[in-house]
């Protein structure tokens, strides 16, 4: 992939953003020196993304947090670490904006330097098996609030549609027609397909622009 300094990932809860988010990362640190990911995400607490802390670490990736994770804040302030992300430009990121208008309005206290830049991209991620996102209509709906909160407009839809540990290849296929629609609706490219690598393997040559990835531990 031809990532942008900054890659801005931003969709619905339940969309896989984090999983994303950091193995994202882990590509990018191949290409780049100074790598990051971010978290904007305020109602999830950061402890999802801290399950792959170690690795993220031994690839000699920064990790970015809100200190607001979690509080009932509705527009927290950003911590000056966050301002990083686009005062230092020799640093390439990898945002998780979160599912809900308070993370994108966080990413709106950023957001003039970022469209000042021109160095981004901003993926809506989409899964389409959770039960406010069961359809292009649904996730329209969602696309519009983000973009609104932000400020910032899409650039791309990401199809992560998924259902866990329980994901076939056929569950993923059967999501693509849906996932072009998304796509020619916004007039925005369907950029990738994610899966995780083993369901991947069976999706080879069947799903363009396919995104194997590694799914987060989860604490014992």
């Amino acid at each position: 992939m031809d990532y942008k300094r900054i890659t801005l990932l931003s969709g619905h809860y339940g969309s896989g953003k984090t999983n994303i988010a950091v193995n994202m990362a882990e590509e990018l640190r191949t290409m780049r020196e100074r790598v990051a990911v971010a978290d904007l995400d305020i109602v999830n607490p950061y402890f999802r993304t801290r399950d792959s802390e170690d690795e993220l670490k031994e690839a000699g990736i920064r990790m970015i947090v809100s200190e607001y994770a979690n509080s009932n804040l509705d527009i927290p302030a950003l911590p000056q670490e966050m301002y990083a992300l686009v005062d230092d430009r020799g640093l390439s990121s990898v945002v998780d904006v979160g599912g809900d208008d308070r993370g994108a309005l966080a990413l709106g206290r950023i957001a003039p330097a970022i469209r000042e830049e021109q160095d981004y991209d901003m993926f809506l991620v989409v899964n389409l098996y959770r039960p406010l996102t069961p359809d292009p209509d649904a996730v329209l709906e969602v696309m519009a609030e983000i973009e609104t909160a932000s400020g910032l407009p899409f650039t791309g839809i990401i199809n992560n549609s998924n259902l866990g540990a329980e994901t076939s290849p056929e569950d993923v296929l059967r999501t693509v027609p849906a996932a072009e629609e998304i796509a020619r609706r916004t007039g925005l490219p369907l950029v990738l397909t994610c899966a995780e690598k083993c369901v991947a393997r069976e999706l080879e040559g069947k799903v363009c622009n396919l995104f194997p990835m590694h799914l987060q531990k989860r604490p014992v």
